[in-house]
């Protein structure tokens, strides 16, 4: 089979953490190298996207580096395809996640790297959507959606290659890159996510972090 890739985005700049995020300590190892770890574990070579001021200036806080580390874009698509544009031509499957879910378990990679092998275009890791959902506009409730069949979608998100590659030959900005190969009519399924796997976006997230790994919070 294939070689399986992995772009790891780490390239925000953390406004509404208030820092670089990626960069936090978590435990005794930084967010990034959490999540570095996980894709090294279960991907053929990881390609990390930092932001285009670090890159050469400050030495990865990694165990381990990537293969490639390369400077990410304006956007978070951006991004991505300057980390698509480094993963090698012959790759089968490309995994995309965001540096900032440090605690992704291997178990879901490999589940969405499954579904994308057995002949899906994608595949998102996604937990059902639990809270009440409703639409607002000017501050004012407007409708109250129904939430059977909403799933709220994590990475990482496994694809075939060429259709991500195809996906993103456009340009196009999405919040996530299922949406972009969903666009361009490519078949995605869902895989199940995980409620552990939080998205570090304000600083007391790392504080759950840290108790879900079992780390003294603060640390």
């Amino acid at each position: 089979m294939g070689a399986v890739w992995a772009v790891v985005v780490a390239a925000g700049g953390g406004s509404r953490f208030g820092a670089a995020k990626q960069y936090e300590p978590l435990g005794d190892r930084s967010v990034l190298d959490w999540s570095i770890g996980v894709a090294r574990a279960v991907c053929d070579g990881v390609v990390v996207v930092i932001p285009a001021a670090d890159l050469g200036r400050r030495p990865l806080p990694v165990r381990r580096p990537p293969d490639v580390t390369v400077a990410g874009g304006a956007t978070r698509s951006a991004s991505v395809r300057c980390g698509l544009a480094a993963v090698p031509a012959d790759a089968e499957v490309v995994v995309v996640h965001d540096a900032a879910r440090p605690l992704a378990a291997p178990e879901l990679w490999e589940s969405a790297i499954a579904a994308v092998r057995a002949g899906a275009d994608g595949a998102v890791c996604a937990v059902p959507v639990t809270d009440t959902i409703k639409r607002v506009r000017d501050g004012v409730v407007v409708d109250t959606v129904e939430r059977h069949g909403l799933v709220a979608v994590q990475t990482p998100q496994a694809f075939r290659a060429g259709p991500l590659r195809a996906a993103h030959a456009g340009g196009a900005d999405a919040t996530d890159d299922a949406g972009l190969v969903e666009a361009a009519g490519g078949r995605i399924v869902v895989v199940p996510g995980s409620a552990r796997n939080l998205k570090i976006t304000h600083p007391h997230d790392l504080a759950v972090a840290a108790a879900l790994l079992g780390l003294p919070v603060g640390s």
